[in-house]
């Protein structure tokens, strides 16, 4: 494994991302901790919107997940409906309803210093809400996940992180994972109306 890889970011290098994830659209911000960032989500989201995350050990080991599903919080959370339907028609149908939560938080597999955010996935479940379909992105991201480039943040997904998802994977559920399908976010154009947060956080996180 490239111990780069799982490197927290110098300032300079993290500063560069910043300038060039803002020239390009997104919204960034460096946190020093975990918790700082939990905060900051808890800021950012108002009540009684619908919120919806992807599969993200960042989220989880922040306190997200935990306090999503507590239901200690105010937002809609469509997930939890989802997962109590019982019938697959049904649920699959609520699954589609999801795509189109007002806000959608998770991590970023890449960010490279040229402002750009990559994304690697093996269903493409949570490639929607990143491209188009919500209007509030929300991507807690440690910045041992800033690379060089785009070749570098594929040789991140491809030798780092498929390999450890994988691992989750097979103690979860007992399949292996897959890099099926990427998604690379070049620029947000302000002509959407969307806002993309990403919030980069000074300690290792994730994958």
């Amino acid at each position: 494994m490239n111990q780069t890889f799982d490197t927290i970011a110098t300032t300079d290098v993290t500063t560069r991302a910043v300038a060039a994830l803002s020239m390009n659209g997104f919204l960034p911000e460096v946190v020093a901790t975990g918790a700082d960032a939990f905060a900051r989500i808890k800021e950012l989201i108002p009540a009684g919107v619908s919120v919806m995350n992807g599969a993200s050990e960042t989220l989880k080991q922040i306190g997200y997940i935990e306090y999503l599903t507590s239901g200690a919080h105010q937002w809609v959370n469509p997930k939890d409906a989802i997962l109590k339907e019982e019938d697959k028609e049904k649920q699959d149908a609520l699954r589609k309803q999801s795509v189109v939560s007002d806000w959608y938080l998770g991590s970023a597999h890449a960010v490279t210093e040229s402002g750009e955010l990559m994304f690697a996935s093996n269903s493409g479940s949570q490639l929607p809400h990143l491209v188009y379909t919500s209007p509030n992105i929300v991507l807690v991201v440690s910045t041992q996940k800033i690379v060089p480039n785009i070749a570098a943040g594929f040789e991140r997904i491809d030798a780092h992180i498929v390999p450890l998802e994988d691992v989750r994977m097979m103690e979860a559920y007992k399949i292996h994972t897959t890099h099926a399908k990427t998604v690379i976010l070049h620029e947000e154009n302000p002509m959407m109306g969307r806002k993309v947060h990403v919030i980069f956080v000074k300690e290792k996180l994730g994958f």
